[in-house]
């Protein structure tokens, strides 16, 4: 590490991968895509014609890497011989054509999420909240809190150990673990059933965290978001970015070890698991304490704008919530957020 690098901070770019470098950024902060981003999805194996592809599919293929913005006639795609062929371009299209549309990555990002994902890849919404989160944390050089902003579009594996609560990301775990044997921690992280291998895993501290940037494409670093952590405090962060970017709302999130408010009015969940438990503990039903430690993760959240909050819920703790499945896999959905918070309609601040 530079003598010249302040402890915590990075030097140098991360997530490249994502593309950002593909997009232009306006005086507002906001991403826009160029014609290179969009032949970046156009080069993703379903589009990119086999060998066996038609004239009609190279050649329509041949025209969108030229011109990815292009016009494309129905007429087009049903010239296509192959049927899944046809289905991959009018899908790829549909979605490119509804994000274009709007006037930032961002504000797709949102209509997309309001108005329905069905039929849209996941892969493709993966890449976009890939796009949109790292517009969102342009500038922040705390590796803790980037590490865990790649929970918003990455799926993880946790595990207790030696006191730490530990994510890491499951392509990484599986891709690592199908060459050599587990170690404790590789094995604590492995999906249930599988078999025991070796698995080297660092996971980020105050002493490696200069190495962050450096390796932020490789989605290699464990994060330990036990209570008191750099870890916990990080998801705070990385949700305060997220939300105040992408939806417009300056927020403020505290992390917390449990809800002691028994009355509380509102909560989120940012995950299938953590709202289906806090919806029960809301109605008052009885959770059974294995279910309960699935929660990993509680936040109090509180606006800047007290106008903007619904009046039931104005001056009262908004909780957000975080949890494992069975399976020990934590899967977050941001766009939990577009519906859940307590808000007072307006123009998207997009």
């Amino acid at each position: 590490m530079s003598g010249n690098t302040p402890p915590g901070l990075l030097p140098g770019d991360f997530w490249v991968a994502s593309g950002h470098h593909l997009c232009d950024r306006d005086e507002e902060g906001r991403i826009h895509g160029t014609p290179d981003l969009w032949r970046a999805f156009c080069a993703r194996p379903e589009l990119v014609p086999p060998e066996e592809a038609c004239d009609a599919e190279r050649a329509l293929h041949a025209a969108l890497m030229a011109d990815p913005l292009r016009v494309v006639a129905e007429a087009e795609v049903a010239a296509l011989a192959d049927a899944d062929a046809q289905d991959n371009f009018r899908v790829f299209l549909q979605f490119r054509d509804r994000v274009v549309a709007e006037p930032c990555l961002e504000a797709a990002w949102l209509s997309l999420y309001r108005k329905g994902v069905a039929g849209i890849p996941p892969i493709f919404l993966q890449m976009l909240t890939h796009l949109v989160v790292r517009s969102a944390l342009e500038g922040v050089g705390d590796p803790f809190t980037l590490r865990a902003a790649e929970l918003l579009f990455r799926i993880q594996r946790v595990a207790i150990h030696q006191g730490a609560l530990l994510v890491a990301d499951e392509e990484i775990l599986d891709h690592k673990g199908g060459d050599g044997g587990y170690g404790a921690l590789g094995q604590l992280l492995m999906e249930a059933g599988a078999q025991p291998r070796e698995i080297e895993i660092d996971v980020l501290s105050e002493e490696n965290g200069h190495l962050y940037a450096g390796r932020s494409d490789a989605h290699d670093f464990a994060l330990d978001i036990a209570e008191g952590r750099p870890g916990q405090h990080g998801l705070a962060r990385a949700l305060e970015r997220f939300i105040g970017h992408v939806m417009g709302e300056q927020v403020t999130i505290r992390p917390v070890p449990v809800i002691e408010d028994h009355n509380w009015t509102w909560h989120v969940g940012l995950d299938a698991e953590a709202t289906a438990i806090a919806n029960d503990l809301w109605q008052g039903k009885k959770v059974k304490q294995a279910r309960l430690a699935r929660i990993i993760w509680l936040g109090v959240l509180e606006f800047a704008e007290a106008s903007r909050v619904l009046p039931r819920v104005a001056g009262k703790p908004v909780y957000l919530a975080i949890a494992m499945d069975a399976a020990q896999k934590l899967r977050l959905k941001p766009q939990n957020l577009v519906a859940g918070l307590p808000l007072r309609a307006r123009e998207d601040a997009a």
